[in-house]
């Protein structure tokens, strides 16, 4: 089945409607909920990259000031994923149960926190969850996002404490060893698995060639204690490509994480023949196999699932639990105290800016159709996917 990659294999379901018929369960790994802080430092970023964007950037922080006394501060703001825990579990196992027929096994992993896994173990639906997470660890000048699944239940909580005291510690006064000692110490952990996320992507914006040179001294240090590298959901086909190619040069496996934001379900899954995610980990770091499969909406246009993601986010969902309805009750920025709160307590009257009203519309009207339809046909990237399968199964 699929294209042998060392002991891993990659399958698309589009091509192979039967790859999950000899599995007995599928797994979704790598996905975030309305615990997980995403970062907006990006905001300021992009301004730097697009100087078009600078002017436009310093009219609205100015205007923003002026009306609010607030000035905005990108490094301590943050925005929340829409999905309850409730919601994304269920939006993950109800995709491999109804389109691969298996029952599904989740593993929600949000940035540097486990609240979701413990608050859905109190649901029966849920209750064998594992309890894991999305690691920040500082590496150099850069940082990696290591998926830590399936922290014993008992000590979940002091070591997701251990790992945000190290994140924590300036580079000049980290000891080498410390991470080395946390890594080897996990993997003494059975149940335990430890996956590299997207290895490739320079998140940090240190470069290319610089990235390249940490990810390959972060896995001469510490590749014995990592489990597998991660072929993400949410990055390009040429950047996964990549990914598995660092996989073999380090006779790494390669595993699914789909990295989901919004409301689209993972765009990739792991097959299995466990029946439970210990049995996994241990398919996974006993037996070294390991079953991708990715799913049909990873065969959309690229820059246009980064842009439902990104309308997913700014999106408003009347539906939702309160406090999770509007974007701006899931946007968070230091007030006048320098206390973090949702945006939607910050505006004048509770009601957003009407500038800030006027970029939402022309950003959402991206999403609609005909727009939508035309901006999905100038991205389709059917001749890179070609060179992706054609150069796997060379």
């Amino acid at each position: 089945m699929g294209v042998a990659m060392s002991q891993s294999s990659v399958s698309y379901l589009w091509r192979e409607p039967d790859a999950a018929k000899n599995f007995k369960t599928g797994v979704s790994l790598h996905s975030h909920t309305n615990q997980s802080k995403e970062t907006l430092d990006f905001i300021s970023e992009l301004s730097k990259d697009w100087g078009i964007l600078q002017p436009v950037m310093r009219w609205c922080e100015a205007r923003s000031h002026r009306l609010s006394g607030i000035q905005p501060d990108y490094a301590r703001s943050y925005w929340t994923p829409p999905l309850t825990p409730s919601l994304a579990f269920d939006l993950e196992r109800r995709q491999i149960e109804e389109k691969l027929q298996l029952p599904g096994l989740v593993s929600i992993t949000d940035h540097d926190d486990i609240n979701a896994p413990l608050l859905l173990r109190s649901l029966p639906s849920a209750r064998h969850i594992p309890v894991s997470v999305e690691w920040t660890v500082p590496f150099g000048t850069t940082a990696f996002h290591l998926g830590i699944h399936n922290l014993p239940s008992a000590t979940g909580v002091a070591w997701m404490e251990r790992m945000r005291e190290f994140t924590a510690i300036p580079v000049e006064t980290r000891a080498p060893e410390l991470l080395r000692d946390m890594l080897a110490e996990l993997d003494e952990l059975p149940s335990v698995l430890v996956i590299f996320n997207h290895p490739i992507w320079d998140l940090y914006r240190v470069g290319k060639d610089r990235h390249e040179v940490f990810v390959n001294e972060f896995l001469a240090r510490h590749g014995q204690h990592v489990h597998a590298l991660e072929l993400n959901g949410l990055r390009n086909w040429k950047e996964n490509r990549e990914a598995a190619t660092l996989a073999s040069k380090w006779n790494q496996l390669v595993i699914s994480g789909g990295d989901r934001h919004g409301v689209e379900p993972n765009a990739n899954v792991n097959l299995t023949r466990a029946e439970s995610f210990t049995e996994f980990v241990h398919e996974v770091r006993r037996e070294r196999q390991s079953h991708v499969l990715f799913m049909p909406q990873y065969a959309e246009p690229w820059k246009h699932r980064i842009l439902q993601s990104t309308l997913d986010a700014i999106r408003d969902y009347p539906h939702f639990p309160e406090g999770s309805r509007r974007w701006d009750q899931r946007v968070y920025h230091p007030d006048r105290k320098g206390d973090m709160q949702p945006l939607s307590e910050l505006w004048n009257r509770g009601r957003s800016p009407r500038f800030v009203r006027g970029v939402l519309a022309a950003v959402r009207m991206m999403g609609a159709a005909p727009l939508s339809r035309g901006l999905r046909l100038a991205w389709n990237e059917s001749g890179e996917m070609r060179t992706t399968l054609s150069r796997q199964e060379a």
